[in-house]
This record gives structure tokens, sequence and C-alpha cells, in this order.
């Protein structure tokens, strides 16, 4: 039996991906088969607290095709789909065949049982969630501030904490020591702090930086400060609430916004709100009162030195969301934590693994966010999150307006596996393919996408040590829909396998000067190019040339970017050019409208190519 169906093209299933709430989708399979085709039939079931499987039978409108309008209409979320043949062959039995999705989606495969089906997934979301235009027409910078510039004279160190040390020159490779159960014993500091970041403003706008993220700032033991002690409080080592405000203000005179990392699944063991070490004092904190006002915010199992913590880090203790004094104090009136910074003008949060914090929680975060215009939420999510599932609960990133945009790790991971040829161009793009088509289309471009950060390896290791695969690495994140982030030092060569030596400190002194122009050049080409800032897309491939390319268009402009990642110089021709969602005369057809010459692309090399769209 021949079943035709590919759920990336319209002939297909119209409209492409997601869809809105109430939204229809018409879907047409083709069945071709020499037994009895007694029924073809389209089976449905919404994902939730209980799911409900409906079949329902496709009307043949040709010899071997069949139809079916489905309206969604048992709200936003996850819907998965099959299709059900029901046959009966030469020898008059009946039997049962099933049509479900592929590794990567597009074209299925045919099961002979239920069971073993993977369906097809039709997301659903409740209302378009815009996310402000600065932040989709930006380009951010992340920094790890201790690690980026110090802007005091003579390099004086703001207020050094005690049991840890200080490196002896900025060059020096990051380092822990630790004690004999591994645990960190002394922390490291290089110095870095906001007057630094403040006095980088100039290199800032050289870059082409619209924004910036940074690792987190408030007062901690650690030099990564994700182990909070006082969240109202700037830490010493980087400056005072006042330098942060003078940051701010300064940050936007220069037309950058700022937006802060919220940590607020766990604290620090030595926090005020825990007080492990008593440094606050008898009393202040649940390890050493179970009468403290935070108590109740920790799960104790046996009181006071075992608790719930962090991936079962005991310098990080847990915090109970659904306790009702915590969620009033990270995001209740003017006095919570958000309202307190607020007052600051900042322009929005990043969530620190926001997939640990239950759904409600999210919801009154995005809820006080919405009081102020133009703020943008961000969450830490490493998979797919149309479709994640953390904790026993179905996040709703990709269906209900809680998150503007999440960290686009799959993508990182796809970018390095075309540089460095780790797999079949064709699979990493059908991975590619898979996001789309589950995204919202505002979700997907508003995707916060990184090839670099503090949690991964630096992106020139990751290249092998090779400029050219680095400069291609940066050509994709500059091209490709959503919002590039480029991680400090990046940008300059700087080098560093996984964490702490991934958090070197920046070069000022030795950069890579050649790297540093590529990324001046890509950030002034997105911002230049309407197609980039705010245009449609699509991934094109020749595999007979062994070219990957992107396509961008948006009204009355249009742009191409050609990939060669092999070792061998390839030639671009006007044939045999396809696109997982177009037909391949449409595919080859957007190449030819660019009208070029014969020539050919260097091994390792992208090219740029852009052009005006006639009427």
């Amino acid at each position: 039996m021949d079943i035709q169906y590919n759920s990336w093209l319209k002939k297909f299933k119209m409209p492409f991906g997601a869809i809105k709430d109430k939204g229809k989708v018409e879907f047409n399979i083709n069945v071709d088969s020499n037994e009895y085709i007694k029924s073809v039939s389209l089976v449905m079931k919404k994902q939730g607290d209980s799911i409900e499987i409906n079949e329902y039978t496709m009307k043949q409108i040709e010899a071997n095709k069949y139809n079916y309008h489905y309206q969604a209409t048992k709200g936003s979320g996850l819907y998965l789909y099959c299709f059900k043949i029901t046959a009966i062959n030469n020898e008059g039995n009946e039997f049962i065949l099933y049509y479900g999705n592929s590794d990567y989606g597009g074209q299925g495969y045919q099961y002979v049982n239920e069971a073993s089906i993977k369906w097809y997934q039709l997301t659903c979301y409740e209302t378009r969630d815009a996310a402000p235009d600065w932040y989709t027409e930006g380009v951010f910078y992340q920094i790890f501030p201790d690690r980026f510039f110090n802007g005091n004279e003579n390099k004086r160190i703001n207020n050094p904490k005690k049991n840890t040390f200080l490196y002896g020159t900025e060059e020096d490779v990051p380092m822990y020591i630790k004690d004999k159960k591994g645990d960190i014993e002394r922390w490291d500091f290089f110095g870095g702090n906001l007057k630094g970041i403040k006095e980088k403003i100039p290199y800032f706008k050289e870059l082409g930086i619209t924004a910036l993220y940074l690792n987190p700032v408030f007062e901690a033991n650690s030099n990564h400060r994700y182990d909070t002690n006082d969240y109202f409080n700037i830490d010493p080592v980087l400056g005072t609430n006042d330098d942060f405000k003078e940051l701010v203000d300064t940050l936007h005179e220069n037309n950058i916004r700022i937006i802060l990392d919220g940590v607020f699944s766990h604290v620090g063991r030595n926090s005020q709100y825990f007080n492990y070490s008593g440094v606050y004092g008898k009393n202040v904190g649940a390890y050493q009162s179970p009468h403290s006002k935070y108590y109740n915010w920790f799960k104790f199992l046996n009181y006071p030195n075992e608790y719930e913590s962090w991936w079962g880090i005991a310098d990080l203790p847990e915090i109970n969301k659904h306790n009702r004094s915590y969620q009033e104090f990270i995001y209740g009136n003017e006095s919570s934590v958000l309202g307190f910074w607020e007052k600051y003008n900042i322009d929005g949060w990043r969530l620190d693994v926001a997939d640990e914090l239950p759904n409600f929680f999210l919801e009154g975060i995005r809820k006080k966010i919405n009081q102020k215009d133009n703020q943008v939420l961000i969450g830490e999510v490493w998979e797919d999150a149309s479709n994640k599932v953390a904790y026993g609960e179905r996040k709703e990133y990709a269906s209900h307006p809680v998150l503007h945009s999440v960290m686009n790790y799959p993508l990182r991971e796809q970018i390095l596996d075309l540089v460095n040829q780790r797999k079949p161009m064709i699979d990493v793009i059908s991975a590619m393919m898979e996001m789309k088509e589950n995204y919202p289309d505002y979700f997907y471009y508003n995707l916060f996408n990184n090839i670099g950060t503090h949690d991964t390896a630096r992106v020139l290791n990751e290249c092998e040590g090779s400029f050219l695969k680095t400069a291609q690495a940066f050509a994709m994140l500059f091209m490709m829909p959503g919002v590039p982030c480029v991680y400090y030092g990046d940008e300059v060569g700087l080098e560093g396998e996984k964490d702490p030596d991934n958090r070197r400190f920046y070069p000022w002194g030795n950069p890579n000067k050649e790297m540093k122009k590529v990324c001046q050049n890509l950030s002034m080409v997105r911002r230049s190019h309407i197609s980039l800032l705010k245009g449609d897309s699509h991934i094109l491939y020749n595999l007979d040339k062994s070219l990957f390319a992107i396509h961008r268009y948006y009204e009355n402009e249009e742009c191409i970017c050609f990939f060669n990642f092999t070792n061998i110089e390839s030639e671009i021709i006007n044939e045999h050019w396809q696109c997982d969602e177009l037909d391949p005369v449409e595919a080859t057809g957007i190449v030819k409208r660019f009208d070029i010459p014969r020539m050919s692309i260097s091994k390792h090399h992208y090219l740029f190519l852009v052009k005006e769209i006639i009427n």
C-alpha cells in the first residue's frame, strides 16, 4: 500500500505548522492500494489531564485522495494526530494500517499497530504574543560580569570576599579549588564590575550591540551568583545599587537595553533566607530557626541538615514555589523582587531553569512584567519548548502567553552539526523543520539564539579551533530567524572548554581582530536589512553540490546566504535546489531570482546576497 502524506507541504496540510485556538486545518492524504479501501480516518487526541481520542472519517475527493477539515475546539495546547486506513485484502479479510510521524516529521511511516505509532504534533496557541520591537530587532551580548572588565582605577577589586582568591593576571585560566567531597571550597574572582561594563559602552556600539543580558548580579557567595544571598542588593564585588542605576541609565542614553538573570528556583545556602552559616544572625533564616518567616519556603526532610536542593547540590536549597509568601516576595506588589528592580527601568528578565518553575508561577511573573510596557521575558529551556514536560507538568511555553521566548539551544547544536559536518545535512535540516513546525510563527521568530553561553564550551573550541568554521557559525546565528546573542569574548576568539574554562576574562590585550570584524559586519548586515529583522524564512539545500542556504524575505526585500560546509570548493548552480516545505520548482526558483553568475564558494565559506522584490 502506497500512502503519501507530508505535514510540511501545504498540499497535504494547510496551513503549515501551528494554529490559533478554534483554527481550522485542511488535511489531505493519498492512499493508493490494490486492496479495497473501506475507510480513511483522521485520528486526533488532545494532550491534557485526560486524553480523549476522536476519529473523523475523511472524504474521498479523488481516486486516491482523502480530505478532512478539522477545527481545534478543545482549547490551546498540544493536539496529536495520525491516520487510520481500514482495508480489505484479496482474501476478504479486513485489516488496519496507521500512518504516523517519522523521527523528524514531514513524511511519515506506516504502522501496523496503534501502540507503536509516533504521532504528529499540531500546536494550538491561545493568542499571538508579540514581543517588543526592540527585542525582535535587537542584537544581544551576554556578559558574565566578573569576567568582563574592571572599571576601577588601578584595577582595584571592590569588596573582596572572605575565603576566596583573586587571580594574579587577567590572562590566568579559571579553576576551582574543591574539597574532598568535590564541593567548591574557594571561589575565584577576577574583579570585573558594573563600572567596567559601563566603560565599555563604546565597544558595544562599535560591535553593533543593542541589548545586554547579564548573568546574575545580586549578592551571592560564588562568582557565578546563581546562589542568591540577597535579591535586593547588587553584589558588592560588582558595585552598588547606585552603580547599577547609573549603568542602566547610561545604557538607555546610548539606546542599549538590559535584561537581568532571574534565579527563582533556588537560593544560596548562605543566603539570609536559609542562613546556613549563621552570618545573618541567630533565628534569621530557615536553617537557624523553624520559626523563621522563611521556614516554609523550603522542604526539610530531616531538620535542619537534610533538605531538598537543586539537583542535589547542598549549596543550593530549593524553594517551594507553591508557597504563597514566596510568590508575593518575587512578583507581588511594588516591594517584590520584580517590583523593586522595575524602578531601575530594566527591560526584562531571563529566567534561569524556567522549566523548574510551575506554570502558575511563570504566569505570575508575566502578569507583573505586563504592568510595564516593552519588557521581555525569556526562559532557559534546552529542548523543544513546544512539548516540554518537567516535574510531571506539561509546559505551555508555545501555546499560552507566558514567555516571550526561550533560549534556542537546539539551534546551537544544529549549527555546530552543520559547520563540523557531524551529521548528514539532510538530518539537521529535518530537525530545523520540526522546530519550525512545532512553534507558532511569532514564537519561532522570537527565539533567543546563541552559539555560546556560560554553560557551554566556547564556539571556537566547538569549531575545532577553525576561524572559518567559527565565522560560518556566527553567520548562521545572524541569518537564522530569531534574535542573535553573542557570548562575551566569542566575537574575538576567546577559547575555553566547559565551566569553568568557558568563563575566562575577556582578552582586552589580545583580541582576534579578524573575528571581531566578522561579527561587526554580520551585526551591521542584520540591522541594515528588514528581511533579516522581520522576514519569513526558508531553508534551501542542494545535495549535488553539498550547499546549504538560508532565504529570508519581507515585503519588498529578500536575501539569501549560501554556505559551503565541506573541505572542497563548490559551485553555485541554478538547479536541483530543494526545500522541505516547498515544491522543488519553487525552491529552485528562489535561487534563480538572485540571478547568480557562475561562481564557486570556497571551503568553509558563506556568501550573502540581497535583492529587491519586484511585484
